[in-house]
């Protein structure tokens, strides 16, 4: 059986064909459609610009793949829109990278942003970006459309109009990235949300079939699940003998675990079908490197020449040069942690021997794989089960150093994957069962 996955992605939508557990057709549009911002830290998406560009996707691989018989959906998290009660966009896409949560909050005395204040209110955490954050604030500053029965993720609104629905439904791995949900019953947590002055009324209910509709009365349609939930279910054979890290812009820790587990520095998150991912990620992650790059093409440009190729030179003295020793320990939060972005990164034990571009690229190098490392031992100090070591994204691809830094920062090997669309092809998957 053939199915299809769409992933709404910030930059990127991007589709991939099924059959037998394989992806055998992909394709990747571009997805331009932010908005020049309202307010200070508003991100936002314009709806009908992704709708068409999920449209011609959606043709497009029918074209080549007539014979499709299942549908999945999933996209960016965190993010939501607001609808009325015939499933009609009232409002654009408020993504993930909205940052108003950060904003001074009016109700607290002591000027908390409104992500410390909400989770102060109701013991949950409730980070900046996340869909019930951006509400609240957006309830408070009267910028909720009058007409708004649901407000949802991007990927439980397509999965929506694909079926000719009038209310959104979601999965649990969705609404879990919403905040105020409770891992206990997988469910959202009303009792919060009215603690804080939100009606609950205002969630989707949860999706009790994976299947939730057809697209043209034919190919059936599952409910949209989490983007990094279906990244894993694409990206390992057996979630309960392997752990995935990612390595792009970013960097990610995966790990599955059939029990509700918690480990410091780690989220919780329900995965779709049953059990939970335990996710940790870092704000930099691959960027890393790069600005590593950038240091090295600044410093020729300071000498008079113009770098044609960074990432080929650093490649080349690595190639040509042993593991050095005494490599100095780097700590990369350029951007921070998820859990205190004033964090900063920083470079130690450096010597006048170590003082090199060798040293400090090693040095990078397993600083990254490091951090990540740091929430696998996390994960082992709650009580989980050593794991083989998956690994995806191009940072990784590219750089077989790297490789070697994570096989030994995790002290297990580390085996590749191809790598085509992950979270589209873990859409189709679950779209297939």
């Amino acid at each position: 059986m053939k199915s299809l996955g769409i992933d709404i992605g910030t930059t990127t939508i991007s589709t991939a064909v099924v059959e037998n557990g394989a992806v055998i057709d992909s394709e990747t549009w571009e997805n331009g459609c932010f908005l020049p911002p309202s307010l200070p830290g508003e991100r936002a998406q314009d709806i009908g610009t992704i709708e068409e560009t999920v449209n011609r996707a959606l043709d497009a691989a029918l074209s080549r793949h007539p014979d499709l018989k299942r549908i999945g959906v999933t996209g960016q998290m965190h993010g939501i829109l607001y609808v009325d009660r015939r499933g009609n966009a009232l409002s654009p896409l408020y993504t993930w990278q909205d940052a108003r949560g950060d904003a001074p909050c009016e109700k607290s005395a002591d000027g908390a942003s409104w992500s410390e204040y909400l989770s102060r209110e109701t013991g949950l955490s409730v980070p900046t970006g996340y869909g019930f954050v951006t509400h609240a604030y957006n309830l408070a500053h009267g910028l909720v459309p009058p007409e708004t029965a649901y407000l949802c993720t991007i990927g439980d609104y397509i999965a929506m109009k694909l079926c000719g629905g009038a209310a959104p439904v979601m999965d649990a791995s969705n609404a879990a990235s919403l905040g105020f949900f409770s891992l206990k019953t997988r469910m959202f947590d009303y009792a919060a949300l009215r603690q804080v002055g939100i009606d609950p009324m205002v969630a989707p209910p949860i999706a009790l079939t994976p299947l939730i509709g057809r697209f043209r009365n034919t190919v059936g349609v599952s409910v949209a699940i989490g983007d990094n939930q279906a990244s894993f279910l694409a990206s390992v054979k057996d979630r309960n003998a392997e752990m995935l890290v990612n390595v792009g812009t970013g960097s990610q820790f995966s790990v599955f675990s059939e029990r509700c587990m918690q480990a410091e520095g780690l989220e919780t998150r329900p995965m779709p079908g049953g059990g939970w991912l335990l996710v940790g990620a870092s704000l930099c992650g691959g960027r890393a490197y790069a600005l590593l790059a950038e240091f090295f093409a600044q410093t020729a440009r300071m000498m008079g020449s113009e770098p044609s190729d960074v990432y080929g030179a650093m490649e080349r003295l690595l190639r040509s040069s042993p593991h050095p020793e005494s490599i100095p320990d780097v700590l990369p939060l350029f951007e921070g942690t998820r859990q205190d972005s004033s964090r900063t990164a920083a470079i130690t034990g450096l010597t006048a021997e170590n003082f090199t571009p060798l040293h400090l690229i090693w040095g990078m190098m397993e600083g990254m794989a490091q951090e990540l490392a740091q929430m696998y031992r996390a994960y082992l100090a709650a009580g989980g089960l050593p794991r083989q070591l998956t690994g995806s994204g191009g940072g990784l691809r590219r750089n077989p150093f790297l490789c070697d830094c994570f096989s030994r920062a995790f002290g297990t090997p580390i085996t590749l994957i191809e790598g085509r669309e992950e979270a589209a092809a873990g859409a189709a998957l679950f779209a297939a069962q």
